[in-house]
């Protein structure tokens, strides 16, 4: 059954999530909760989810991003597409992006976006099968934390100064943005 997510399922979603990008499921957290509630609570937020036998075994996200321009219409974004690895070529993520098409299409969108880290040929495939191509966008990204593993970590000075960006190279694989004020560094 294809759906959109309820409250209780947080704990399903975040299991997997391990099959996307994921190494460990976050600490619950009030901040987690938070974040959860304000997903659940926002109308132009939609996680959709396909459920098997009671799990949940595939999902994406689609928000609706309203828009000043094309005729003041929004567009949607699809993020996180992620199926089970026991789950896989069944059909399971298509069917959750199919959901997402709908959402955009009552919505009014006039088109949907989407983003793969993957560059294996397979998922590319697949994501052309599903009706987006790469050849009417280039897309960029800027990593606000440590790169695209967000390995580092981050310690916030509320007291401090207003602050300047400053690059901090900490190997040859990964730089984090570092913040300077006159006192001291926060990185």
């Amino acid at each position: 059954m294809i759906r959109e997510a309820e409250k209780n399922d947080l704990d399903q979603i975040l299991q997997l999530y391990l099959h996307l990008h994921e190494e460990a499921i976050p600490e619950d957290s009030e901040h987690l909760r938070s974040v959860w509630d304000d997903i659940i609570n926002d109308k132009n937020h939609h996680l959709i989810v396909c459920e098997v036998d009671g799990k949940i075994v595939a999902s994406c996200v689609c928000v609706i991003i309203p828009n000043l321009t094309r005729n003041v219409r929004p567009y949607a974004f699809i993020e996180n597409v992620v199926t089970h690895g026991d789950y896989r070529k069944k059909g399971y993520a298509s069917a959750c992006l199919n959901y997402a098409k709908q959402i955009a299409e009552q919505n009014h969108c006039y088109k949907m976006m989407l983003l793969t880290g993957s560059q294996k040929e397979s998922t590319l495939k697949f994501y052309r099968n599903a009706g987006y191509n790469s050849s009417d966008k280039t897309a960029f990204i800027r990593w606000l934390d440590s790169g695209k593993n967000n390995g580092a970590k981050r310690l916030w000075n509320t007291d401090a100064a207003p602050c300047e960006p400053k690059g901090h190279h900490l190997n040859d694989e990964e730089t984090v943005l570092s913040f300077v004020t006159a006192e001291k560094v926060i990185a």
